[in-house]
């Protein structure tokens, strides 16, 4: 079976690249970002091709702080989507499957369909128009106006959805989210993303003196970061503190005015190798999302050792029992927030149990190995072919 894949930039393609590669399935990885960039993903050169004409300039100037205008930026990000599918189909081989991140890949997977190849769509998150309308929604529940789309956009997604041979997404959150808007239930795959077991674990105890609460991820109304703000304010204790990390977006920074503060340290992006050991010294991650296809921080903190809290559109109830590792509260409810830290907060046995239970889940739930199988599994059933007929997978 060869299967190649399709992306704009990273993402957890590489984690399924990998994958591929080490069960000997890959065949190639076209991706919108340069060699140069790419080759720290340590797959071999002749199985990456990029074209980052167009990906690349948009990449550099918003880390320049240069964001191009509305229509301007959405003319780049439309044209870069187009044109990198007119290259990858022009260049995508003799294979089995293609696997193409949302967006991607509509022209050259109806030519491999052409060829009796299948095609996969693969969904880091809710369906395109439920994410737009729940966004929508919640920029205007801050007095905030929603962030300008691109229709063209929507139209390009729901084409890719009618056309796939299947969709793939990473929670059952983002499942009923297509569901919900008539997309087959029989068309979707749910596959939870994995953890880097081998970077992920827990190297430190929380403090007993004080109380630790920790968000990772974009500071952004999508995340849920004013609701937390909120819950966090209301929450007693006499030496708490919570620290966010992470880029924070431009709608924050207009409500930050707007938003408690005390006890509260902003601390950017920082390195990923220094995630576990903060990790390890929280009592709990937060994450209280109003719309997450999967919060891979929450797997992260779990292996860590930290409990975690989450909103029911996180995939946060894929991935723990609520009561036992953590919790699973409804999105925008800042009084179950509150409660739910100040029970971690009350109760230091409940914590450490907690604690305990998150480490015992991590076992079971598989790094980005237990990943590579499910997708091999689902790409065997999509391409008709029997396991004897695969070449060995070496698990």
């Amino acid at each position: 079976m060869r299967v190649s894949q399709a992306v704009f930039g990273v993402f957890h393609h590489f984690e399924l690249a990998r994958e591929l590669e080490r069960r000997g399935h890959l065949d190639m990885v076209y991706s919108t970002w340069p060699w140069a960039r790419m080759k720290r993903e340590g797959l071999d050169h002749s199985k990456v091709q990029t074209f980052p004409w167009l990906h690349t300039p948009e990449m550099l100037l918003n880390r320049a702080g240069l964001r191009l205008p509305g229509r301007l930026g959405h003319e780049l990000s439309y044209q870069n989507a187009l044109r990198f599918d007119d290259w990858t189909s022009r260049r995508v081989g003799a294979i089995d499957a293609l696997i193409g991140i949302s967006g991607a890949a509509l022209k050259t997977g109806r030519m491999l369909q052409q060829r009796g190849g299948r095609f996969i769509c693969d969904r880091g998150s809710t369906h395109q128009r439920y994410q737009e309308i729940i966004l929508a929604d919640e920029f205007r529940r801050w007095g905030l106006a929603p962030p300008v789309g691109d229709p063209r956009v929507t139209v390009r997604e729901e084409a890719i959805y009618e056309v796939a041979d299947a969709i793939t997404v990473p929670s059952s959150f983002s499942r009923r989210s297509f569901i919900e808007l008539g997309v087959p239930a029989e068309k979707i795959h749910t596959i939870p993303y994995g953890v880097r077991l081998e970077t992920f674990a827990k190297v430190a105890d929380p403090s007993t003196d004080a109380f630790e609460v920790l968000f990772v991820g974009h500071v952004s109304l999508r995340k849920g970061v004013p609701y937390l703000l909120e819950a966090f304010q209301q929450l007693k204790h006499p030496a708490k503190r919570l620290r966010v990390i992470g880029a924070m977006s431009p709608e924050i920074k207009q409500l930050l005015d707007r938003l408690p503060k005390e006890n509260v340290e902003f601390l950017g992006s920082i390195p990923q190798m220094q995630l576990p050991k903060i990790m390890s010294e929280s009592h709990v991650l937060v994450l209280p999302s109003i719309e997450d296809g999967f919060g891979l921080v929450l797997s992260q903190a779990l292996a860590c050792g930290c409990p975690i809290l989450a909103s029911t559109n996180t995939g946060g109830d894929d991935l723990i029992s609520d009561g036992t590792e953590g919790f699973i509260v409804p999105i925008r409810d800042v009084d179950a927030l509150t409660d739910r830290m100040q029970r971690l907060a009350d109760d230091p046995a409940l914590q450490y149990r907690m604690s305990e239970a998150a480490l015992a889940r991590v076992k079971h739930l598989g790094g980005w190995r237990h990943y590579g199988d499910l997708w091999e599994s689902l790409l065997q059933r999509l391409t008709h072919r029997e396991p004897g007929q695969l070449r060995s997978s070496g698990i």
